[in-house]
């Protein structure tokens, strides 16, 4: 039976191997070559010294965690109420549908729907409010950076509260908890994990963003994402493009480690 498991976990860490840890050492590997081909911790000293790029760091940062905590705020009420319907399956499959749209679709049709003679601003003409600019703008940006995300909030959030024990809700109840007492200190506790899984599966995407930026939020919004994308395709700097790389993928690790799932009691068993 061993063999059996080993046997077919091979392809499983061939695709690992091959598109995860080898790209992660190229990448590494990349980041200590300058642009003349010459072996250099330049390119790290430039990023560390350069006022642009921790400015650029920092944008990227605030937009990811603004994007996560819109995203958090819609999706565990979402969550929390798909959870108590009847065909809350089928309301599952409503909201991950949009996931199945390819990204760039998804933005252009935004574009129809911000820009000046967009859907929008044909529904604010209707009280006498002029045209705005609502595309390539902050907030367009994070409307559609957070209706991107929401499905992959909402999921591990939903999950979580799908395997919490009802036993532990009843027995806050018998002992006197109203609602909001229980969930306070029953439900939202006891859905952590799945809080934080949604964290990262928001959070660390949301730091590497670069269509989005371009497209929506028209090159206004600079983040670590655009920079990657302009040294690879624009400057054709790679060691640079990798050294950004490589610090996105440090600072995903440190998400990763202070989200990281606890394992307590009180799901089903």
């Amino acid at each position: 039976m061993k063999k059996i498991r080993r046997v077919y976990a091979v392809p499983y860490f061939v695709w690992l191997l091959l598109f995860v840890i080898a790209p992660v050492l190229l990448i590494v590997y990349q980041s200590f070559f300058n642009m003349a081909g010459q072996v250099s911790l330049t390119n790290y000293a430039t990023y560390f010294a350069s006022g642009k790029y921790l400015t650029m760091t920092v944008n990227s940062v605030w937009y990811a965690f603004l994007i996560t905590m819109i995203t958090l705020a819609i999706s565990y009420p979402t969550a929390y109420f798909l959870s108590k319907l009847k065909h809350k399956n089928l309301w599952l499959l409503l909201i991950i549908l949009p996931t199945w749209v390819n990204l760039l679709l998804k933005a252009y049709a935004f574009i129809g729907i911000f820009g000046i003679h967009g859907s929008v601003n044909n529904f604010l003409s209707i009280f006498g409010i002029g045209p705005k600019q609502i595309l390539f703008t902050d907030f367009s940006f994070l409307v559609v950076a957070t209706y991107i995300e929401l499905p992959f909030m909402i999921m591990p959030i939903f999950n979580a509260l799908e395997e919490l024990n009802p036993s532990l809700i009843s027995a806050s109840r018998d002992l006197g908890a109203n609602s909001f007492e229980t969930f306070r200190r029953v439900v939202f506790p006891l859905s952590l994990n799945g809080v934080k899984s949604g964290v990262q599966a928001v959070f660390i995407p949301s730091l590497s963003l670069f269509m989005l930026t371009r497209l929506i939020g028209g090159n206004r919004v600079i983040t670590l994402g655009t920079a990657i994308e302009q040294h690879f395709l624009v400057t054709q700097n790679w060691g640079m493009g990798s050294t950004i790389g490589v610090v996105l993928i440090i600072a995903m690790f440190i998400v990763m480690f202070f989200t990281g799932e606890s394992r307590k009691g009180g799901v089903r068993k």
